[in-house]
């Protein structure tokens, strides 16, 4: 077998970022390379114009009081040593609804709109990503998903994971460079326009989370949205900052230790500013959290 660390549980072999789907109601997937790469975001990469002063409240930073993302470092080199596919985009309103439909996902039906001024409703249906996520419901639709397919092997990505596949080989801030355009990801135009003081016409405020087809988003390995529409919720816990752990499977086998309070979250959403879709940038909620910004995307572990 040519590519024997990338076989399904029917026996088909896939190749390296080779799209698949295992089964009629699977989302599409696709295999990543191994390889290594470096994890975190350098200081002074964030464009944050905002601090916290002694008292925990918001002020503009200056150059005494810049912007510090010590939780986003330190920057360390791991290796992903576990052969694994990526979900092609965030999992969708139908996908969820197939799996509550089908006596899965314990039952819940999340909210199919986001609320705008003015008591405006958007509808998020369809090919839009679920909203109203949280850890335990999104491990309870990859429980479903191992059902559908009798093998113990779709999950959600540990962070070091997520970062590797939305990073796909590079290392910038963005996947698509230095900054990107509210054509590539789906963040907040208007919010964006603060962080930097500055305006910024060229960038719109769309408000809502967008189809998950929708927009010129994938990366370089064809995986859509990893930075911007819905916050992605990972399985890894929350930490102050990194402990440099060096492989991909390090990283797993701390994020299945038990008393996790928070669970780390990536990609930022249509709601943030450009700064938070850095493929470094780390936010975090409690396991049971449920918010408007919030979805998934799975993994396929290959054992």
């Amino acid at each position: 077998m040519a590519n024997a660390q990338f076989v399904l549980s029917d026996g088909v072999e896939v190749a390296p970022l080779e799209i698949f789907q295992e089964c009629y109601v699977c989302p599409e997937m696709i295999a990543l390379p191994l390889g290594e790469f470096l994890m975190g975001g350098p200081p002074g990469e964030s464009k944050l114009h905002y601090n916290f002063d002694k008292e925990g409240n918001w002020i503009r930073t200056t150059p005494e009081l810049s912007y510090s993302s010590i939780h986003e470092g330190p920057v360390h080199k791991v290796t992903i040593d576990l052969p694994v596919a990526m979900g092609r985009n965030e999992i969708t309103y139908d996908q969820w609804m197939a799996c509550m439909d089908d006596g899965g996902c314990g039952g819940y039906e999340p909210e199919d709109f986001i609320r705008l001024p003015k008591s405006q409703r958007a509808k998020v249906i369809g090919n839009h990503p679920v909203i109203m996520i949280s850890y335990l419901d999104a491990v309870s639709y990859t429980d479903w998903l191992n059902s559908k397919v009798g093998k113990d092997v779709y999950r959600l990505p540990t962070e070091a994971e997520w970062e590797y596949a939305a990073r796909a080989g590079t290392q910038t801030p963005f996947a698509q460079g230095e900054e990107v355009t509210t054509d590539q990801v789906n963040f907040l135009g208007s919010a964006t326009e603060i962080m930097l003081g500055e305006e910024r016409p060229d960038l719109v405020s769309r408000g809502v989370p967008v189809p998950v087809d929708l927009l010129d988003a994938a990366n370089a390995w064809g995986l859509r949205h990893m930075s911007g529409n819905v916050v992605e919720v990972t399985m890894s816990c929350r930490t102050d900052q990194y402990a440099g752990w060096e492989t991909s499977s390090l990283y797993l086998e701390k994020a299945l230790e038990p008393n996790c309070e928070r669970r780390v979250t990536r990609g930022g959403a249509y709601y943030a500013a450009m700064d938070a879709s850095r493929v470094a940038g780390r936010g975090s909620g409690l396991e049971s959290s449920r918010t408007a910004g919030a979805g998934f995307r799975v993994l396929r572990e290959f054992k």
